[in-house]
């Protein structure tokens, strides 16, 4: 871990600012991967320097088949951030998990197909291990505080990611659930 953390936060949809988020100041950020899906807001949340970014971009602009995943990521790193949150508002597979209830994923499916998957190109070929792709460090910090807030919530579940703006149809949606994995 960095001498200093810096939270990065990925928002969804409708998820534009963060109450309690001080001494605030948007940022634009470049990337060698091109424009992120907006400037960064940076701050302080409790003492602990946090740095925001609306997913789709303030006034919910950018669908999800255009989110330019890559210029997001190296864009946070560029600010500093040592640590990721992405919150999604999603849909569940699952009858038992009830609206309302947070997931800490472990897990991915990745069932997009137009973005690019890598950071790597031609002409600097590496390999990066991703069989357990979120840090377990953060995943029990998350499931601390949701405990101490007691909000609802399950450790571990598989997030099955698709290529929106679309929802899977109910034959897709049939498929993944008797996949057994997707969350």
């Amino acid at each position: 871990m960095a001498d200093k953390t810096v939270i990065g936060i990925i928002g969804g949809s409708g998820v534009y600012e963060i109450d309690g988020l001080a001494d605030t100041r948007w940022v634009t950020v470049n990337s060698p991967f091109g424009a992120p899906s907006d400037d960064l807001l940076c701050g302080t949340l409790e003492g602990v320097a946090v740095v925001f970014l609306p997913r789709h971009g303030r006034g919910h602009r950018i669908p999800p088949s255009a989110l330019n995943a890559r210029a997001n990521i190296d864009a946070l790193k560029r600010a500093g951030v040592t640590e990721i949150l992405s919150a999604s508002a999603v849909g569940s597979l699952r009858e038992h998990l009830a609206p309302g209830t947070f997931v800490i994923v472990d897990q991915f499916i990745d069932r997009t197909f137009t973005r690019a998957k890598s950071f790597f190109e031609t002409g600097l070929v590496a390999h990066v291990g991703f069989g357990h792709p979120v840090c377990p460090r953060l995943g029990d910090a998350l499931e601390k505080t949701l405990q101490d807030m007691n909000v609802p919530h399950q450790r571990g579940g598989t997030c099955l990611v698709m290529e929106g703006p679309q929802f899977s149809t109910l034959a897709e949606s049939n498929l993944y659930r008797s996949w057994g994995h997707a969350t």
